[in-house]
């Protein structure tokens, strides 16, 4: 099984990894990666989590020139979903709850937003994508965007963990599939790192002292972040 950088049981001494909390860290050269001169190491580090985790999917599916790409949720995984399918050419279309994020949704790339809680702006979107990406951390019907899908398409579900509902009707009409992906390997990774430096993306984040992390903690239940904290470890 893999070694978790976070969470996980080093090989070696048995002592719990902690990650970037880690004052210190050894790895074989084959598993850690060349942070790109022309990035910002803050905006880069949620790639290594949120990045590769829409990136593997995206590119799977052949997401580019051609292609619909729906984006549901424009959150820490959403934002880098829009940034990396605009950049890979695709027509991007967002879907959110919040009529609010339209405008930074065009703003990242987004082509068009449709509002997710108007039925009548759902019911459009009939048999439209070739692949969905759901960001949505939240337990939801998953119906209307397989519904969305057009012949062959794929909705790939990344942000909700537990049960997913559906009416399996909605995937048998058209071959429509439903998938997941929750990390990438080294090769991938490293795709998506020269990705970005050739596209200048990062991700949108806001930087705190490592001791103010109760303080981003709190923030972020209460949704309070555009859309990822770093901690500057430099400030304990």
């Amino acid at each position: 099984m893999t070694t978790l950088t976070y969470g996980g049981t080093d090989r070696v001494d048995g002592t719990p990894t902690q990650g970037g909390y880690a004052s210190e860290y050894i790895a074989n050269e084959k598993f850690v990666y060349l942070l790109p001169d022309k990035l910002d190491p803050a905006g880069v580090a949620p790639l290594m989590c949120a990045g590769i985790t829409v990136w593997e999917p995206l590119v799977r599916w052949n997401a580019g020139p051609g292609e619909t790409i729906g984006i549901v949720g424009l959150g820490g995984l959403g934002h880098l979903a829009v940034k990396f399918a605009h950049a890979l050419g695709a027509h991007v279309v967002l879907f959110t709850t919040s009529e609010a994020k339209a405008a930074g949704a065009k703003a990242l790339g987004a082509h068009e937003v449709i509002v997710s809680k108007d039925p009548a702006a759902m019911s459009t979107q009939a048999n439209r994508f070739d692949l969905i990406i759901d960001t949505a951390s939240v337990p939801h019907d998953l119906t209307p965007y397989i519904r969305a899908l057009a012949l062959d398409g794929t909705l790939c579900a990344l942000g909700a963990l537990g049960s997913l509902q559906f009416d399996p009707m909605a995937l048998l009409i058209g071959r429509k599939s439903l998938a997941s992906a929750g990390s990438g390997g080294t090769v991938g990774t490293q795709a998506m790192l020269d990705f970005c430096s050739e596209n200048g993306i990062t991700a949108d984040v806001e930087v705190l002292p490592a001791r103010d992390i109760n303080t981003a903690l709190d923030r972020l239940e209460r949704n309070d972040v555009r859309f990822r904290f770093a901690l500057d470890m430099r400030q304990m």
